[in-house]
This record gives structure tokens, C-alpha cells and sequence, in this order.
């Protein structure tokens, strides 16, 4: 449907008595008049609809399948053209069911993204805080973010476009199934054959706002590691925005892109590579692993 129509008309059968080719017509005679009206209107819906959006409360906490909390990974990533950016390390340490998982780049302009989020392993996967870092000339925006799950408390450190810091807090009421800094984490507790899998994430433009990722299996493909052949399966993770900024997102160009996750499946399931932004309106690039120089 035409979303000039959507907005002129609203949802009535019939509108003056005019038949749906004369509804239809005048839709497109008043195109040109209405078309800066309606991309206006539609900017100050998405800007405006933060305050007033709807936080879902159904979860899909992810079961543990496999108990983590000692592992120490390397990490590149590039460009999806293969021009590598940052060096990354991927660490969990345990103490007793809380764990502690941080994952950092160090890129070659001196920026840094530093994301450190700790949780709990009780039958699910539940996070309690979330800390994240990401400063340097490879962000728009270099920004603090810091997120207690038990209280709600979010708070956001940036720099306005005059350079002024700013600081946010709110209290959310969040739900049981965020996940910020968790995605490397639970795609590997994710059964293959789960035709969806729905969790909800805190995220900052700066404003917080929670939304939900949607992580549904795309096959599996197999890979090699010299004459051993693997299977992966293959996710594809969506961000969904609620309310009015959910449904005029994809008409501004706003809606993020996609990310795919490649898992190794079996008994013992391990990441293997991701492409998707790094960070909010970030372009997409590719985390895979990588092995130490110097042996």
C-alpha cells in the first residue's frame, strides 16, 4: 500500500465516496505536493517514537546446553573485501554460574572497541551487566555504554556534534532475554533445527531503546580444516524495531542490515565467522578467526 495513502487516507473503506481508481488518482496527483510533507512527517514519527515504544516482555532465554567460562580466542577482522582492520581476542572466565566474557579489537588507526558483559548459566543463559567501549576515527560516534540487567539502569556517554560529552540514564524495565554482548555466546546453545529463536537487546543511537533480534537458521554448508571436513549451520540474526519507529525504519533507510553467524555443529559447537555491523549504522564487516603470529 502507498504509504502516502496510508497517511492521507488512514484506514477507511471509502473516503468521500470516491471509488478505489479515484483514490487512487488522487494519490498520485497530490504525490508531488505531499512527498517532502510525508518524509518529514516520517522523520519526526522515527525521532519521536522512542519515548513512547512498547518494551515486549516475552522471552526466549537460550538454554545451556554446554556449560562455558574458560576459553581464550583470536580473533581479525576485515572488510568484507578481505582488508583486515583490528586484531581481536575473545576471553570467558568463571566463578561459580557467573561468567565473564569480554571481547575486544584493537584496530590499526588506534581505535578500540572493548565489550565486556557478565552472566549467569542457571538452566539459561540470563545477563547481568553489560560494559561496552567504542572510541577511535572507525566509529561515527565514540560512545560508553553500561547496562545493568537486574536494576535496568542504562547509561550512555557520547560526544554531541560540537564535541560536548553527554551523559544519559534511564531505568528500563528490562526483560529477562537481553543479550547485549552475548551474541558470540548463545548462537553456539542455539539448536540447529529451532526454526527461530527471539532475543532483546538494548540499543543506543545514543537514546536506548530495546529491540528484539531475531536469530533463525539459514542451512549448513561444510568446511575444511586440511583434509577433515566440518559442518557449519549458518543464522541469520534481524533486528526488529517496535512501534511507529519499526514501521516507517525500512522507508527512511534506517532498518540495520542483517547478520550471519557461521557455527560448527556437533558435540562440541564453536564459532566460526560473522558478517554484520560492529556497531549502530556501522557498515557490515567479517569477525573470523585468526591464529598467532610468531610460532
Amino acid at each position: 500500500m502507498d504509504i502516502q495513502y496510508f497517511l492521507y487516507f488512514g484506514k477507511n473503506k471509502r473516503v468521500l465516496g470516491l471509488t478505489w481508481v479515484s483514490r487512487l488518482q488522487m494519490v498520485s496527483m497530490t504525490r508531488g505536493m505531499l512527498g517532502r510533507f510525508c518524509y518529514r512527517l516520517l522523520a519526526t514519527l522515527l525521532a519521536c517514537a522512542a519515548p513512547f515504544e512498547p518494551i515486549l516482555v516475552s522471552a526466549d532465554q537460550v538454554p545451556v546446553r554446554h556449560m562455558e567460562g574458560l576459553m581464550h580466542g583470536f580473533l581479525a577482522l576485515r572488510t568484507l573485501d578481505g582488508k583486515r582492520l583490528a586484531d581481536g581476542e575473545m576471553t570467558q572466565v568463571a566463578e561459580g554460574d557467573r561468567v565473564t566474557s569480554r571481547l575486544i579489537f584493537r584496530f590499526k588507526d588506534g581505535s578500540v572497541y572493548d565489550d565486556t558483559a557478565i552472566f549467569s548459566q542457571r538452566g539459561a543463559f540470563r545477563l547481568l551487566s553489560d560494559h561496552l567501549v567504542q572510541r577511535g576515527p572507525s566509529f561515527k560516534q565514540p560512545m560508553e555504554t553500561s547496562v545493568e540487567a537486574s536494576s535496568g539502569q542504562v547509561m550512555v556517554r557520547y560526544k554531541d556534534q560540537d564535541g560536548k560529552e553527554k551523559v544519559l540514564k534511564e531505568r528500563r524495565d528490562l526483560p529477562p532475554d537481553v543479550a547485549n554482548g552475548l551474541l558470540f555466546t548463545l548462537v553456539k546453545h542455539i539448536q540447529p533445527n529451532m526454526p527461530q529463536t527471539t532475543v532483546s537487546m538494548v540499543a543506543t543511537t545514543p537514546k536506548p531503546r530495546v529491540v528484539k533480534l531475531e536469530i533463525l537458521p539459514e542451512g549448513k554448508k561444510a568446511i575444511a580444516s586440511g583434509n577433515t571436513k566440518h559442518e557449519t549451520v549458518r543464522y541469520v540474526v534481524k533486528v526488529k524495531i517496535g512501534g511507529v519507529a519499526g514501521l516507517v525504519a525500512p522507508l527512511l533507510g534506517k532498518q540495520p542490515p542483517d547478520t550471519h553467524v557461521w557455527v560448527l555443529t556437533g558435540d562440541a559447537p564453536a564459532f566460526v565467522k560473522l558478517e554484520g555491523p560492529l556497531y549502530a549504522g556501522g557498515p557490515v564487516w567479517r569477525i573470523e578467526l585468526a591464529t598467532p603470529a610468531g610460532f
